[in-house]
């Protein structure tokens, strides 16, 4: 496969997650704001979601100092000038499957085309029409439609291990960014661990990932931090953990190495399986006690090592 198809294909699929994440940052902004606020922490949950996902400083750019809830919207759903914007996002997606048309099938395609038509439509209605709430019914629709589509009709061939290789990767960053959020939200404060502010915070986290429910089937009985986080960061089971995305990655590299063999370099697949095994060997205790963002942060800067390594492996012209 040309690199040039290759690289299309893997950003497809970050391009639809990521469209998925910033809306699901929204539902958790939405959601925070109906809870009390604490002397410390953020005093504005919206700015605690672009410090979560690093985009604090391109928003001032563009709208000052201004962090109401409508800009924060704009900027995260609409705005073509934030490249993690869910409308960029699916833009880019749709122009990416547009230029590899002919290694996509035509319900991949079909699923892509429709999410862009319909942003489209959804572009011109009112802004008084619309709520967090719809925005990510919308987002999450039709990146399930367009996956659906994916895992139901493409080939298992080479093309199908980059397409979920960029899900699997902007997943595993999506779910440590939005576990970020509940740290800025809530500064660790001693009086507040386990509180019943503490504890409906992890479960909005857990509501904006769509997890609430299989967290219970799960663990059962109460929502606690510890049990969370381990939901999120470490259970096998958890379709959004960072281990099973973790997971996902690792299988598709191995499966792109088998594939090309000594003809392109491994680096990506090594340095995957080396995030893994740390990930493996660490315990909730143990992440708690090295402090949850310190290890989010380091999480995130792994996908990225992993990620920059595909890029020169497999995107960088050499294939």
């Amino acid at each position: 496969m040309l690199s040039r198809t290759a690289a299309n294909l893997f950003w497809m699929g970050r391009h639809l997650e990521r469209a998925e994440t910033a809306a699901r940052l929204l539902d958790v902004g939405a959601r925070i704001t109906l809870l009390p606020n604490t002397a410390e922490g953020y005093r504005n949950e919206w700015e605690s979601l672009l410090r979560a996902s690093g985009a604090q400083a391109a928003f001032a750019e563009r709208y000052g100092d201004e962090i109401t809830q409508e800009n924060v919207e704009t900027w995260l759903f609409f705005d073509h000038a934030n490249p993690s914007s869910v409308a960029s996002c699916i833009e880019r997606a749709r122009e990416g499957g547009r230029i590899v048309r002919t290694a996509l099938t035509s319900q991949v395609w079909d699923a892509l085309n429709s999410a862009y038509q319909d942003l489209r439509a959804l572009e011109r209605r009112s802004r008084g029409q619309l709520d967090p709430a719809m925005l990510t019914d919308f987002t999450t629709r039709h990146s399930s439609t367009v996956r659906g589509a994916i895992n139901a009709t493409q080939l298992r061939n080479d093309g199908w291990h980059f397409i979920n290789l960029g899900y699997s990767l902007e997943r595993a960053d999506a779910t440590a960014r939005l576990l970020d959020v509940k740290y800025f939200v809530l500064l660790p404060r001693v009086e507040f661990v386990g509180s019943g502010l503490d504890n409906y915070q992890w479960q909005v986290i857990l509501r904006a990932l769509s997890a609430h429910r299989a967290f219970h089937w799960a663990y059962g009985g109460e929502v606690t931090a510890s049990k969370v986080a381990d939901f999120l960061i470490l259970n096998g089971e958890s379709p959004r953990s960072l281990l099973t995305s973790l997971y996902e990655a690792v299988w598709h590299l191995d499966g792109l190495v088998r594939r090309y063999g000594a003809a392109v370099p491994a680096s990506a697949s090594a340095r995957a399986h080396e995030t893994l095994e740390q990930l493996i060997a660490r315990d909730i205790e143990a992440i708690f006690d090295e402090g949850l963002h310190e290890f989010l942060s380091w999480f995130i800067n792994e996908v990225a090592s992993i990620s920059n390594a595909v890029h020169d492996d497999y995107l960088s012209g050499r294939m």
